[in-house]
């Protein structure tokens, strides 16, 4: 590991693992909303929420998705990976005050395309909120030191 790379291709093994926790707060879906354009008023509005199966705001989906790419891209692989796909089922909503942790691991190693395969999930407590599967592209440290 460097300063700009947290994990080469070369460091990682199935079954590493690595977390991102944060609490979701009004503060956090209003900015979302701002910065992504996604003015649904189901996170945005009581009112319009305390009509839907919620009963109440929830969290924008992609949001809680989010902290899994916090994950990949600072601490496990970390700086320098690319995203290739991510698959994504939302299964239970998030409120603001949650406690959302997103927990990644690897599944399955491609050391011909340094393709890395993780299994991704966000939790709040014991809850499964959303799952799914990621394929990232690693550095390799090879590629690195080479001219």
């Amino acid at each position: 590991m460097d300063k700009l790379h947290r994990y080469y291709f070369e460091d990682l093994e199935d079954g590493m693992l690595d977390v991102f926790t944060k609490t979701i707060t009004d503060a956090d879906i209003m900015t979302f909303a701002g910065i992504s354009g996604d003015t649904n008023p189901i996170p945005l509005s009581h009112e319009f929420a305390s009509q839907t199966l919620f009963k109440g705001r929830i969290a924008h989906g992609m949001l809680t998705a989010s902290f899994i790419s916090t994950v990949i891209g600072t601490k496990m692989p970390g700086p320098g990976c690319i995203y290739i796909k991510q698959n994504l089922r939302f299964k239970s909503p998030v409120k603001s005050g949650d406690m959302v942790t997103a927990t990644c691991t690897i599944t399955w190693l491609i050391p011909e395309r340094k393709f890395v395969d993780l299994s991704t999930v966000c939790t709040v407590g014991d809850c499964v909120v959303i799952d799914g599967e990621a394929t990232i592209l690693v550095p390799s440290r090879a590629a690195a030191v080479s001219p």
